[in-house]
């Protein structure tokens, strides 16, 4: 089990509603942010970094958002790959596939919502074993 400051660690940890009302409540902008927080916690987690902001940024923009639904794939593959790390008991191995499928119907807030669940839960999970 890695060391982690407690702090730090606490900082990483996201309410799920915030995210998704303050991005309703600002016609999107406020993911822009909610995305950068979880590739930053994603990258602390798995201590390196995987994930760009900026690369997701300007492909997503580049490909008319095709490239978000890849990064969300990538994202959830990830995340899988964190709770091995931690041995967090993963609930399904088809997280990744749930996140192409959501995103391609056009619910990538959902798919932020459970990747931000999945994330805080392994806080806590780390939190625990202290």
């Amino acid at each position: 089990m890695k060391n982690f400051n407690v702090y730090e660690l606490e900082g990483y940890k996201m309410g799920i509603g915030k995210g998704i009302i303050l991005t309703l409540l600002t016609c999107g902008i406020y993911n822009l942010f909610w995305q950068n927080h979880q590739i930053k916690t994603v990258n602390f987690l798995l201590k390196r970094n995987e994930l760009s902001f900026w690369k997701w940024f300007f492909f997503s923009l580049l490909t008319c958002g095709l490239y978000h639904i890849y990064y969300e794939y990538v994202m959830a593959r990830a995340i899988i790959e964190i709770q091995s790390k931690y041995q967090f008991p993963i609930q399904s191995g088809s997280l990744p596939t749930v996140a192409i499928i959501l995103s391609i119907i056009g619910l990538p807030l959902v798919v932020d919502a459970i990747e931000q669940k999945e994330l805080n839960g392994i806080i806590e999970h780390i939190f625990s074993r202290k």
